[in-house]
């Protein structure tokens, strides 16, 4: 190990200073000096610390386009079957609270960056959910209620304007309390829906599977750097129901089957066995003229 770390240390002294920013900004100080400076692989904190760094990172990035699958399958069918809009508004209303949770608590982006991310996302599939169902004007409304939610949540009480409605820090960790539980019972209505159409519909299994990856992730990473037991219940319960609805995708995955052929006919007037359908003799029976002895 001192052979690789006298080659890796020139090079991580060197950084450019942006890098070197970043590690410090993601690491810490003393990790990144223990690290990326020392090159010390027997400080198993900050090994941990930057396992958890790089999961969330991760999720944040991937979290980008997680549900975009579910958007392109919403707009090339025109349909919202298989989705339960229900899931989608109690898993919506969760991540808008714990959203602004996480933000006024000052905990690390990296650890529910993946909430703003995947709250667009879901608003953008709730909304094509009641497009497509023919209820335009109750997509109206729900994004006027989530615009005036996400203004008194995001706000301390004695602001001005929608702000006035501002929610205090005791009464926010209430509401991220009945979050936790909204974003696991959210999990619930795609459930039934799934065994009640016997299939999957639209729902997109490339947003199924990351999101039960990403459920595991967070167990790990809000362990190592987030002291808040709502937020970790929350995600091992997700995990759970995430577990249930990959299961489903598998349970009902249906392989599309090359449609049955019919056998052409071979040729004018050929029955199905093949065989070309027997005609009278000609005169058969008829004008018959019997041989003179």
């Amino acid at each position: 190990m001192d052979t690789v770390r006298s080659l890796l240390q020139p090079l991580t002294h060197s950084l450019p200073a942006p890098i070197r920013d970043i590690g410090i900004g993601l690491l810490g100080d003393d990790c990144y000096q223990a690290l990326v400076l020392d090159v010390d692989e027997t400080n198993v904190e900050c090994i941990k610390l930057a396992v958890s760094k790089g999961l969330g990172v991760g999720i944040v990035g991937a979290s980008a386009i997680v549900k975009v699958p579910q958007i392109l399958n919403l707009v090339r069918s025109r349909s919202a079957a298989g989705v339960s809009f229900l899931s989608y508004l109690l898993e919506t209303t969760s991540y808008l609270v714990s959203l602004a949770y996480n933000v006024r608590n000052g905990f690390p982006f990296s650890t529910y960056g993946e909430t703003a991310f995947i709250l667009v996302q879901n608003v953008v599939i709730t909304l094509l959910v009641l497009h497509y169902s023919g209820r335009g004007a109750v997509a109206a409304l729900l994004t006027a209620v989530l615009t005036a939610a996400g203004t008194a949540l995001f706000s301390h009480p004695g602001s001005t304007g929608l702000g006035a409605l501002g929610v205090s820090a005791e009464q926010l960790g209430y509401f991220q309390a009945g979050a936790g539980a909204l974003g696991v019972a959210s999990k619930i209505p795609q459930i039934l829906a799934i065994l009640q159409e016997g299939g999957t519909g639209q729902l997109s299994a490339f947003t199924v599977f990351n999101y039960l990856l990403g459920s595991l992730s967070r167990i790990f990473t809000t362990l190592q750097e987030v002291d808040d037991k709502l937020i970790l219940y929350s995600f091992v319960a997700g995990f759970a129901l995430n577990l249930v609805l990959a299961a489903q995708m598998v349970y009902y995955w249906k392989p599309a089957t090359p449609a049955a052929k019919k056998p052409k006919s071979k040729g004018k007037g050929v029955s199905s066995t093949g065989s070309a359908p027997s005609t009278p003799s000609k005169g058969k029976g008829k004008g018959k003229k019997s041989s003179k002895k």
